[in-house]
């Protein structure tokens, strides 16, 4: 099976990011870490590929950089990786993103395609919806456990009470939630993922437009958290909190 896995690199969490004062767009360092949320993807493909003597092929779209979140990547098991990097791509929304990725991952061909649910830099949650649309391929999302066979694939779908088993044809596309717990590279693939080849490539390269159909305006720090009310029981305190519930039509 040839699996296909969207990887995004992001600016270290832990440390603040900086925006350009005309576009606001992240300033992406030469060092990123691979997005938390691609990990289950990456482990779940993995897990597949050695059920079914596979392969899995890491696709990303960004500033390629030092490669760190990608090597991450490549270090817990997959094969090969490939990066569309292009300067006219800055900016791009979900849309362009997906219609990038889903260009790269067609001339290579695929079975399964795994993402993530959402970035956790970008936060939109619909750009691998997209992405099944340009593959013309079912979307089976918030996948918590996947498994596929017999030309089709299943997951047991994430619900607010519990879980769905759904199914489709293969191929297909499936996103996977953050509570699959991936592998930790080992050393050797820690030097392997140094051989392992990355390929760079431009949106040119697979003849898909680059306009960008997004524009920040402004943005606005988040406004500092003020302190609540302090109410001192007097033995009527009650008729505060009904008063406050009545006010937010509550009650």
């Amino acid at each position: 099976m040839n699996i296909a896995v969207c990887v995004k690199q992001i600016p270290d969490p832990a440390t603040p990011y900086e925006l350009d004062d005309a576009n606001h767009w992240v300033i992406r360092p030469e060092d990123q870490v691979l997005d938390d949320t691609d990990r289950s993807g990456v482990e779940i493909a993995l897990q597949l590929a050695e059920a079914t003597d596979g392969t899995v092929t890491l696709y990303s779209m960004g500033p390629s950089g030092s490669l760190q979140g990608v090597r991450q990547a490549l270090a817990m098991g997959a094969d090969e990786a490939v990066i569309v990097e292009d300067e006219g791509l800055k900016g791009s929304d979900a849309l362009t993103t997906a219609r990038i990725l889903a260009a790269a991952i067609q001339q290579k061909g695929f079975d399964l395609v795994v993402a993530g649910t959402e970035s956790t830099d970008g936060y939109t949650g619909v750009m691998p919806q997209m992405m099944s649309e340009f593959l013309d391929v079912p979307c089976l999302s918030f996948a918590r456990k996947v498994d596929a066979g017999d030309g089709q694939v299943t997951i047991e779908r994430q619900t607010s009470t519990g879980y769905d088993v759904v199914a489709a044809p293969i191929p297909a596309l499936v996103t996977v939630t953050a509570g699959i717990e991936p592998r930790y590279p080992t050393f050797k693939g820690i030097m392997q993922a140094k051989s392992k080849p990355v390929t760079t490539m431009t949106a040119a390269d697979l003849g898909v437009s680059q306009d960008a159909t997004q524009v920040i305006r402004s943005v606005e720090p988040v406004p500092a958290r003020e302190a609540g009310e302090i109410v001192e029981d007097d033995g009527e305190a009650y008729q505060k909190i009904v008063a406050l519930l009545e006010d937010r039509k509550v009650i």
